[in-house]
């Protein structure tokens, strides 16, 4: 392991604020993107789960079996990810997934880590930079989770 220091916050690690229950659906391993309407920088993510919840989502089989019997915490870091890449669908082509919606940049996650404990943070639209303290709160559960 390495003991370099770190950079400073928000230069190798973003924030992502994500509607339940589709945050929960990406911890699954089951939804492999997360659609947004412009493409994003390859990188680690902190998952964020942020304050509202896509209540017609819960109704959609696909996501009822995806987080069935989990909980949904709402205003925290849940968990992380690291984005490979960004794609659209081809006109006309059947999506990449059954979470891909057509016409979004479907951001590719992969590595994805739960946190054993949520931890409470405000998120924003688009990309955010964490707090140095928000990022020490992840490293506490995830010492491994390096740059």
């Amino acid at each position: 392991m390495s003991t370099a220091p770190l950079p400073p916050a928000g230069d190798w690690i973003r924030g992502i604020s994500i509607k339940q229950p589709w945050a929960t659906a990406i911890l699954t391993g089951a939804k492999t993107i997360e659609n947004r309407p412009r493409p994003w920088r390859p990188g680690w993510l902190l998952l964020h789960a942020g304050i509202q919840i896509d209540r017609r989502a819960l109704r959609l089989p696909m996501v009822a079996r995806t987080i069935r019997g989990r909980e949904l915490p709402t205003g925290a870091v849940i968990g992380v990810a690291r984005l490979t890449g960004c794609h659209q669908d081809p006109d006309g082509s059947p999506p990449c997934t059954e979470f891909a919606q057509p016409g979004a940049w479907h951001l590719e996650l992969v590595d994805v880590q739960a946190l054993a404990l949520p931890i409470p943070a405000r998120g924003q639209l688009g990309p955010w930079r964490p707090t140095e303290d928000l990022i020490d709160q992840v490293l506490r559960q995830l010492p491994h989770l390096r740059p």
